[in-house]
This record gives structure tokens, C-alpha cells and sequence, in this order.
């Protein structure tokens, strides 16, 4: 038990990463069937409807009243940062390239986490930072490119704009997990999580508007598939994966943290094989591992 309480961040990283296999997967199916702007807002919907209730049964609080103005404004702007902007490319990049190839992509956070920490907080870059940066870029560029024929040129195995859609979502997860960790502090993780959603949910209604597209998310109510895979990923995504996050950041260096949850390109595989029957290459199986041992050994 002493082991667990230790490493309490660790195992919830651990959890994360085996959260956020089933949401990717489910959020895919559902974004097909129902379009990634409606599964995007109806998720938080659902996932903070989740969240209340654990948190007045756990808290005795249904919404997080207790939270202070600062804990307010900076876990809004993640909420806005990273379940908006980078979400909405991120879900958009599901329909484009599939969430095994998203996922193996976003194995670029943890290095897009350091380097808006560089940037902003003037933190250095040493060199195992560089060698990592190198792997994880070398492991993505082995499973996304393809040599059709010998003696033929390398090229693109995705969609160009399906890969932007991801890097988009890296770099906006990357800088809403910055955002929540100095937001949250000391305060409770599931309560912090529903202050991000509320943001969320915020931003996505100005969004729906804009965009006239009420008349997709309310049909989309209708869609019994689409809505329970939106339920599903919902329940391991909003409520338990991005919670879970938060008590990994909260427990141990965001670094570790980042490292433990980017194994999700490699979860992902197997189910991705046996429940989507996706052909998976040798070539993209070691892409995935050598982009996460860049990761880890970007944190060394």
C-alpha cells in the first residue's frame, strides 16, 4: 500500500493512458456517425453531468462553488485552450487519419509541454531534451510514411490536413495540461476538471452558434449508436481520463506524468487490430514505440 501511496501520479498516469484508449476509439466511431463538432459538445454535456454527480456525493458540492477566483481563470482558459482548440482539431483529425495515427501523434505533447515551458518560463533545454524531440519525431515520420515500391520515393501514408488536425491538438492539450497545473494547485482535481468543462461547454455553444449548427447537435440526440459510443468515451474521457490526469500532475512531476500517458499509440494497437480489423505494419508498431521512448527520455 505504501508502494501505491508513493507512486499514487504514476498509477493515475497509467490509468489516463488506459483511459484515453477507449475514448480515442469510441470517440472515432462516434465522430463518424455523427460529426466531431456534436460529439465534441455533447461529450462535456454528458461528462460533466458524470462529474456532478460523483462530486456531491464524494464533495457533498454539485458544482464547484468553493473554488477560488484564481483556480477560476486559469482552469477556464485550459478548458477554453485544450477541450476547444485542441479538441476540436483533434476529433476532426479522427475522421481524417483514424485515432491510432492521431494518438501516435500526440505523443508530441510532452515535448510541446517543455518547449512552451522554455519559451515562456525560460526553462532550459538540455541535450537529452533534443534527442528525445529527435526520436519522437523519427518514430512518427516511420509509421506515417510509406515506400510504395523499391527504389520509389517516401511518402505520405494520411491525409496532410489530418495530420495538422492532430499536431493541432497536441499543441493544445499540451498547453492546457500547463494551464490546469498552474491553475489547479492545491485544489480538488475532479471539481477542477468540471471548472475546465464548464469552459468548454462555454466555448463550444458560442461555436455551435457561429457555426448554425444546433439542428446537427440536436439530431445528432437521435443517433442511438453515436450517442452511446459518445457516452462511453464521455465516462473514460471527460470524467475519469481527464480527471485522472489531473491527480497524475498533482502527484507527481508533469513530465513523468506525460511520459506514462503518452502510451496511449501503443494501447491502442491491439484493439485497433482486433475490434477495428485495422492492418497494423511493423514498421508503425516500432514507430509508436520509438516515439514513446522519446518521450521518456525527454524527461530524463
Amino acid at each position: 500500500m505504501s508502494f501505491f501511496n508513493n507512486h499514487l501520479g504514476e498509477f493515475a498516469a497509467l490509468l489516463t493512458a488506459i483511459f484515453w484508449t477507449v475514448t480515442s476509439l469510441s470517440f472515432e466511431s462516434a465522430s463518424h456517425k455523427i460529426g466531431s463538432v456534436a460529439v465534441n459538445i455533447l461529450r462535456l454535456i454528458i461528462g460533466f453531468a458524470f462529474l456532478s454527480v460523483f462530486t456531491f456525493i464524494r464533495r457533498g458540492l454539485v458544482l464547484p462553488v468553493d473554488a477560488s477566483m484564481e483556480n477560476w481563470l486559469w482552469l477556464s482558459l485550459s478548458g477554453l485552450v485544450g477541450f476547444v482548440f485542441g479538441d476540436l482539431f483533434l476529433f476532426k483529425s479522427y475522421t481524417m487519419i483514424g485515432s491510432r495515427f492521431s494518438m501516435l501523434i500526440m505523443t508530441l505533447v510532452p515535448p510541446i509541454t517543455a518547449f512552451f515551458s522554455f519559451a515562456i518560463l525560460g526553462e532550459r533545454l538540455t541535450l537529452f531534451h533534443y534527442l528525445g524531440m529527435t526520436l519522437t519525431f523519427s518514430g512518427i515520420a516511420m509509421a506515417i510514411f510509406s515506400r510504395p515500391a523499391k527504389g520509389e520515393k517516401l511518402s505520405l501514408k494520411l491525409a496532410p490536413k489530418g495530420i495538422l488536425f492532430a499536431f493541432g491538438g497536441a499543441v493544445g492539450q499540451a498547453l492546457g495540461l500547463v494551464l490546469s497545473k498552474f491553475g489547479m494547485k492545491n485544489y480538488d482535481p475532479f471539481a477542477a476538471t468540471q471548472i475546465r468543462i464548464i469552459a468548454g461547454i462555454f466555448g463550444y455553444t458560442i461555436l455551435v452558434t457561429f457555426m448554425a449548427r444546433w439542428k446537427n447537435v440536436i439530431s445528432a440526440t437521435h443517433n442511438k449508436s453515436g450517442m452511446m459510443l459518445t457516452s462511453l468515451g464521455a465516462f473514460f474521457g471527460p470524467f475519469l481520463g481527464v480527471s485522472f490526469s489531473l491527480i497524475a500532475v498533482k502527484f507527481t512531476e508533469t513530465g513523468i506524468a506525460s511520459t506514462i500517458m503518452a502510451l496511449v499509440p501503443v494501447f491502442i494497437i491491439l484493439p485497433a487490430v482486433v475490434f477495428f480489423k485495422q492492418k497494423v505494419t511493423l514498421s508503425e508498431i516500432l514507430g509508436a514505440i520509438i516515439s514513446v521512448a522519446g518521450v521518456a527520455l525527454f524527461f530524463l
